[in-house]
């Protein structure tokens, strides 16, 4: 019997959900589909400098697990500059940080986006 799904915890949604080249080629087609919590451990990291056992901790989740995270959200975003693949974010596992309104955000962000965790569940 698998284990329970353990949700990883989100601080930051993206302003923008889709990215991809301006021209309409037959590679920019393809769509590349990274998962909120890909997206979360991209903006600990690279943006905000946490290491992995930082934004582990942040996320609730294991340091391999983030590792794991990492290095997929690195090769579809590797793919999408490379190839000219259109990438989109949206999905996951996730539940917002806790607060009086579910807020999304790192605190030291000047963007937030406001809403509750049960619409984006």
């Amino acid at each position: 019997m698998p284990r329970p799904h353990k949700w990883r915890k989100v601080c930051g949604l993206p302003e923008s959900d889709s990215f991809g080249p301006q021209t309409d080629s037959l590679r920019s087609k393809k769509t590349i589909v990274m998962s909120v919590e890909e997206y979360e451990t991209i903006r600990l990291i690279d943006v905000e400098g946490l290491n992995q056992e930082a934004c582990a901790k942040q996320m609730d989740v294991a340091r391999t697990t983030v590792q794991k995270i990492y290095n997929d959200a690195r090769k579809k975003v590797g793919e999408t500059l490379v190839y000219g693949y259109k990438l989109k974010i949206e999905g996951g596992k996730y539940q917002l940080c806790e607060g009086v309104e579910a807020l999304a955000g790192c605190g030291r962000c000047r963007r937030r986006r406001h809403g509750n965790k049960e619409s984006l569940l």
